[in-house]
């Protein structure tokens, strides 16, 4: 008796059938669109675009906005949302500056950083948990607040860093890669283990997915929530150390304003869901690659300052769209 194997189940298609359901989709339709975007850059200024130089600038340049973004995903997986962390980067760069000036210390600005970073999270978790104020009202409110006391402590003037233990955080590399970038990789892997492999991250899944559930479940939310805002803040925290590091100065504003809304479109690109219990590190990589790319390509091609916010505001609108399509179509 002759047995006929259907072309599903061949080994092929079996395998690619595995791989598709492990990578997922949503994320082979973002190495599509990177890969598009990679294409026609590459074409237009295939000169200076595919370069060393060039990508290692794209690296640089993804590396805070990669960092803030992996923090974005956890607040918005948990439920919440986070639009202040452009002026916390802002706020700890000041800081860090301060410190570093004031002590000599490329310690104590990296410590200052984190500390003031960790406060101003927990600022906005505790107004969100237990003052039940909606998160994006908290923190439009926030965002004001920290980018006010930021030009307050610096009198709204940058405050130079020439230590140069400090200064090589944000020049130097490693091993061939600049050292942000190893930050960033360092974040993510820890950030994917956290999220993914942990207890703790599986119940953020849970607390974004069904409150009421987890709730009954024995989960203290309020202790949660809080939690990953305090999270969200150190890693802004971290995003301000490498911004002082990369630019030699403390910034109130320049170099972290619009940082919220790019880490907002990278998570929402990435896979999350408004509602929560949606979102992975690796779709909030490939959502910061893409804006990277998009970043770098437009500037190489003369696109105007005015058009560049044009397509990141509609990107944005673009991702909001697609990840409410996708949940409701689920």
């Amino acid at each position: 008796m002759t047995t006929i194997t259907k072309d599903n189940d061949a080994p092929g298609a079996s395998f690619l059938h595995r791989l598709i359901e492990r990578v997922g989709i949503h994320n082979i339709s973002l190495l599509v669109a990177l890969c598009a975007l990679l294409v026609i850059f590459g074409t237009l200024r295939g000169d200076v675009f595919f370069s060393t130089r060039n990508l290692l600038n794209i690296g640089m340049g993804v590396a805070i906005l990669g960092v803030l973004a992996i923090s974005q995903t956890g607040v918005i997986v948990s439920g919440g949302l986070d639009i202040s962390v452009g002026s916390i980067v802002g706020l700890t760069t000041v800081v860090t500056a301060m410190a570093v000036q004031s002590t000599g210390l490329t310690g104590a600005g990296i410590v200052a950083a984190l500390a003031v970073g960790a406060v101003a999270g927990l600022v906005n978790g505790v107004l969100i948990t237990y003052g039940r104020i909606n998160a994006v009202i908290v923190t439009l409110g926030t965002m004001a607040i920290f980018r006010g006391v930021a030009f307050i402590l610096s009198n709204g003037q940058s405050i130079s860093i020439f230590e140069d233990s400090f200064r090589y955080i944000g020049t130097n590399r490693l091993l061939g890669l600049p050292i942000p970038i190893w930050v960033l990789i360092a974040v993510a892997v820890g950030f994917y283990i956290f999220m993914h492999k942990s207890i703790v991250g599986r119940n953020y899944y849970a607390i974004g997915g069904n409150p009421i559930v987890a709730r009954l479940s024995g989960l203290n939310i309020p202790r949660y929530r809080v939690g990953i805002y305090v999270i969200s803040g150190v890693m802004a925290g971290v995003a301000g150390v490498l911004l002082a590091a990369r630019t030699g100065s403390g910034q109130p504003i320049s170099g972290s304003d619009g940082l919220e809304l790019e880490a907002i479109t990278a998570a929402f690109l990435g896979g999350c869901a408004m509602q929560g219990g949606r979102g992975t590190v690796v779709g909030a990589l490939l959502g910061v690659a893409i804006i990277g790319v998009l970043n770098n390509g437009m500037i190489l091609t003369a696109v105007p300052t005015f058009y560049q916010m044009l397509a990141k505001g509609t990107l944005l609108i673009l991702a909001v769209f697609l990840a409410e399509y996708r949940l409701n179509k689920a």
